[in-house]
């Protein structure tokens, strides 16, 4: 089979498309004809500097496809079926093994390329907001990423939980394509310092709580920005910018931060039916998947540029 792979971290220009032996399908595994793959953010910080289980290593958390092959002790799955997997890396690829327990079958009318938008965006943003984040109705809710993939789905969520949305991108014409979907403030980050900002859209309370896949100095700044007894999640690294910084202000405010790792959840029981719960809601049209454009999988590496390149609205997408 054809795969995007790669035998060294770094730039998007470390992917190669090439052959690649088959996936072998495990006891409890299910192999998939790989249909769509959704470019994830953790998907270019492991090509940028992760660990490579393999060398060469296929990238890769989310695809979806037929099942071709499953596992003999696996029960609940059957070849033919249309389904969404999650696995820790592999979905660069036409074919892809995972747990017959991270794949979910797709409702009838649900397209192969809304589906594996599902499980780790709306998955990651729902977790971050209301399992981990707490939110409530009324409150004001700060989302950094806005226009991202998580970003996207967490200002849906928000807003239909009676939330006061505020969002950042790096654009105007970026935070307008969020309005439609519940954003009620957009930052630009590029040209408005985003703490003064929250001071003044909330009258110098803050926001009680922060959604930030950034990290680094954004992390850092978002507790200027975070209200008595908000609490910040971070759930990742994409500014790839580590700092130190003093948490003495979360102590006399009564604040808490918290990491949140979806890996550690995605095979809960929990999180197996909030999954199968969003891609109803996303296939009924309660929620909406932003697609911002598609790629040959044979130009992996330039799916990856764009990403990086911060104009995306929503996912991009891998077509074998």
């Amino acid at each position: 089979m054809k795969a995007a792979v790669y035998y060294k971290t770094g730039d998007p220009s470390v992917l190669c498309y090439q052959d690649v032996e088959d996936p072998k399908c495990g006891p409890d595994d299910v192999v998939i004809e790989v249909k769509a793959i959704s470019v994830e953010g953790g998907d270019v910080l492991n090509r940028a500097g992760g660990t490579m289980e393999t060398n060469p290593h296929c990238v890769g958390y989310q695809a979806a496809g037929n099942i071709i092959q499953v596992g003999e002790r696996v029960t609940n799955r059957e070849v033919g079926q249309r389904v969404t997997t999650v696995n820790m890396f592999g979905s660069h690829a036409e074919k892809r093994a995972v747990p017959a327990f991270g794949s979910w079958v797709l409702p009838d009318e649900m397209s192969f390329k809304k589906a594996v938008c599902v499980p780790i965006t709306f998955g990651t943003a729902h977790d971050c907001l209301f399992e981990f984040g707490k939110l409530q109705k009324d409150q004001t809710v700060l989302i950094h990423a806005g226009a991202g993939g998580v970003g996207v789905a967490a200002i849906q969520l928000a807003s239909r939980a009676g939330a006061r949305v505020l969002a950042t991108a790096s654009s105007p014409e970026r935070l307008e394509e969020l309005k439609h979907l519940g954003l009620d403030e957009g930052i630009n980050y590029r040209e408005d310092d985003f703490v003064s900002s929250v001071r003044k859209l909330t009258d110098n309370k803050g926001a009680n709580l922060i959604i930030d896949p950034v990290g680094g100095d954004v992390l850092k700044n978002s507790l200027s920005a975070l209200a008595y007894r908000g609490h910040v999640i971070t759930f990742g690294n994409a500014g790839r910018d580590f700092c130190k910084f003093d948490i003495s202000p979360l102590l006399m405010n009564n604040q808490s931060l918290s990491g949140y790792f979806q890996g550690a959840e995605i095979f809960t029981e929990r999180m197996q039916n909030l999954i199968s719960q969003l891609l109803a809601e996303v296939a009924d049209g309660k929620l909406q998947v932003v697609l911002d454009r598609e790629y040959p999988l044979a130009e992996a590496s330039k799916a990856h540029a764009f990403i990086e390149s911060r104009r995306a609205v929503g996912r991009v997408l891998l077509i074998p």
